[in-house]
């Protein structure tokens, strides 16, 4: 169990580098795995962003223990793909335009 403040997701990271661990996967549930996420990036071989509604169709997992094991399960038999996240670039684009659009759209209801 790892904090997600940056202390927390640094030592999440070295304990992944030290562990050998090259795949990693998260499931996307809304903002949630950014910093995760971000945090990972370049650090592993393949870091794997999964579709909520492509995983949670299996009744009786109720803890987030048994969701992460079973994530863990149906990626390592590939039973599940990952979604496709843009380069740092584009991410950086879409959130200026968002935070443009939501500037606007204030100034607007003003």
């Amino acid at each position: 169990s790892f904090p997600t403040t940056r202390a927390g997701l640094a030592k999440l990271a070295s304990f992944l580098s030290e562990a050998g661990v090259t795949t990693v996967a998260m499931e996307a549930t809304g903002i949630y795995w950014k910093p995760v996420y971000y945090a990972l990036e370049g650090l592993v071989s393949e870091l794997w962003l999964c579709n909520a509604q492509h995983v949670k169709n299996v009744p009786g997992r109720k803890t987030d223990l048994s969701d992460a094991e079973w994530l863990a399960d149906v990626a390592s038999h590939g039973m599940v793909r990952p979604s496709m996240v843009p380069p740092p670039e584009i991410r950086q684009l879409r959130d200026l335009t968002r935070y443009r659009k939501s500037q606007v759209d204030t100034r607007s209801k003003e």
